[in-house]
């Protein structure tokens, strides 16, 4: 390990061994060179917030900022636009047309779906809310966006309203539930998946042609076809806005060029890996979602590192 990377105390045997990368090997971040500039490394679109949730998509913006992507915008509704602006000068603002309540609306389908062809990867749900119209806009985003999608939070929960939306995706896409969100969407109960969580996570993923991200501890990442198992993370990411962090990594990935398994792979990885140096110096008891983020840079070097074959 790189000794400019503090270790942490109580979960160094969480962290993938060079046996887990042998039999499906880290992914690498993608390589720089001097002359590479910010569109070198993909635009990432992040489409969420809703009035009373402007924190998670600012999350997930700075996730995929810290996270290597050349552009990230944030498209949000108009009402909280100058709140999300605010909190970070590195990304760009989008605003949609909201409906009544602060959310986005069922019209901004048009807006939306512009963005979305501008982009390299797109990431929809974080503090997206929920409405008949943001079920509409889902499902057809779903079904109709021929990109990258990551799709999280509320987003996951219009996909579970009516699952036949998962029979026709219209290009990759990475769904990251946690076990709750998971249960909704096979329309079983978090004991049963949890007690089977890699065969019960490979099907799903085999049978709509996605790449899943169960959450929780050891996290799965699956396509059907490879499946595995990550071993950073702890306790205290049992917070609110762990997984919009989560979000805005892995879309931040795929922007740069990884294909979306490899990117679920290592998101997951450092992701799990800021969490426990964030809890190593903080205590997992005081650790938010937003440490993660100033934790980011370590973990990301770290698995560069890791990503090298030894």
């Amino acid at each position: 390990m790189n000794e400019d990377v503090p270790s942490p105390d109580t979960s160094r045997s969480n962290l993938p061994t060079r046996r887990d990368r042998e039999l499906v090997p880290l992914p690498q971040f993608p390589k720089r060179s001097a002359e590479d500039h910010k569109g070198s490394f993909g635009k990432a679109l992040l489409v969420g917030g809703s009035r009373g949730m402007s924190g998670s998509i600012t999350l997930s913006g700075m996730a995929a900022l810290r996270g290597g992507a050349g552009l990230v915008f944030l498209a949000v509704p108009d009402p909280i636009l100058e709140v999300v602006a605010a909190a970070e000068p590195s990304y760009l603002t989008v605003p949609l047309i909201a409906d009544v309540h602060g959310k986005i609306s069922s019209d901004a389908r048009t807006q939306l779906m512009e963005q979305c062809q501008a982009a390299d990867a797109v990431g929809i749900g974080p503090g997206l809310g929920q409405s008949a119209g943001l079920t509409a806009l889902v499902h057809w985003v779903y079904n109709r966006h021929e990109g990258p999608l990551v799709l999280d939070a509320d987003a996951l929960n219009a996909l579970a309203s009516q699952t036949d939306c998962l029979e026709n995706p219209g290009g990759p896409r990475v769904l990251t539930p946690h076990p709750g969100e998971f249960s909704r969407l096979m329309g079983s109960n978090s004991q049963t998946i949890q007690a089977n969580r890699l065969e019960i996570a490979r099907q799903f993923a085999k049978r709509y042609g996605v790449v899943l991200v169960l959450k929780g501890h050891q996290t799965v990442i699956s396509d059907g076809e490879r499946t595995v198992l990550n071993r950073t993370g702890n306790a205290g990411m049992a917070t609110g806005g762990t997984g919009d962090v989560l979000t805005g990594l892995i879309t931040a990935l795929i922007a740069q060029g990884l294909p979306p398994f490899e990117a679920a792979q290592l998101g997951a990885y450092v992701h799990g890996l800021a969490g426990d140096l964030a809890a190593a110096e903080l205590g997992p008891i005081s650790l938010i979602a937003s440490d993660l983020i100033r934790f980011l840079p370590a973990a990301i070097r770290h698995g560069a590192l890791a990503g090298r074959s030894e």
